[in-house]
């Protein structure tokens, strides 16, 4: 996926959820992105960028490049076709994931699959200064080989962490939760981390929460999460880098 330049050095105040902002790709591709936007003007070290996608038919993204980060990929709707320069052909459809590894570069396409559209998260994370220039590496998981784990108040299926078998360079955890009462998420001490409203709505951290929001968390925190009918959220959290993120498009140096 392509993106546009940016180089943010501020946020907003940890502690508040903030509504993501509609992004235009020049593909005519359109995303809700939870940061950087102007709503949250940062990184989220070690995250680069997450948003939502939406993929019409007729839309899609034609062999692009990238290089210095990793590529974490998630279907919730439809299926995506997926080709690379390292010769992988592969279409992830509702609940699978997809993790690429950049590193010093390559080049990849995204199309919905089967006539029909898709949608779907991704997210981009830093590699540390001393694996930019690695070998670029692709794997993927089915939904059947992500775990789901009921927990109180909730049903979470785990796209990267104990367990999954997408794994990233970065310490980190993914975490695809539906609350339908209320449920705790926890930070660990020393990482950075967001929620981000896939569907329903209620409450986060004691305010109103919905579709399209983002929770940003920079500090070590328990967060509160409850609903009195349905809430789909997803957690990322990671140990940061302490790097400085600098993105040009589809490059983070």
């Amino acid at each position: 996926m392509s993106t546009d330049e940016s180089d943010p050095e501020s946020g907003s105040a940890d502690g508040s959820p903030v509504p993501g902002e509609t992004v235009q790709h020049g593909t005519g591709v359109t995303s809700n992105r939870a940061f950087p936007t102007s709503h949250y003007a940062a990184h989220l070290d070690p995250f680069v960028l997450f948003e939502r996608f939406y993929i019409d038919p007729d839309q899609g993204f034609p062999m692009h490049p990238h290089k210095g980060f990793e590529i974490v990929s998630y279907l919730l709707d439809g299926g995506m076709a997926h080709e690379d320069s390292l010769g992988v052909s592969h279409t992830a459809y509702e609940g699978d994931a997809m993790r690429i590894t950049t590193g010093g570069g390559i080049r990849h396409s995204e199309f919905p699959a089967d006539g029909a559209a898709c949608n779907g998260l991704q997210l981009w994370v830093n590699l540390p200064r001393e694996d930019k220039e690695i070998d670029a590496d692709y794997t993927d998981a089915s939904a059947d080989e992500l775990p789901t784990r009921e927990a109180e108040g909730a049903t979470v299926t785990i796209v990267v962490g104990d367990g999954s078998p997408i794994d990233l360079r970065t310490e980190m955890e993914y975490l695809d939760a539906v609350v339908d009462d209320a449920w705790t998420w926890s930070v660990p001490e020393g990482w950075s981390g967001f929620l981000y409203g896939v569907e329903g709505d209620g409450t986060v951290a004691g305010e109103p929460f919905g579709e399209g929001d983002v929770l940003p968390v920079t500090e070590a925190r328990d967060v509160a999460v409850a609903t009195d009918s349905r809430l789909r959220v997803v957690a990322v959290a990671g140990r940061p880098h302490g790097e400085p993120i600098q993105q040009r498009g589809p490059f983070v140096f």
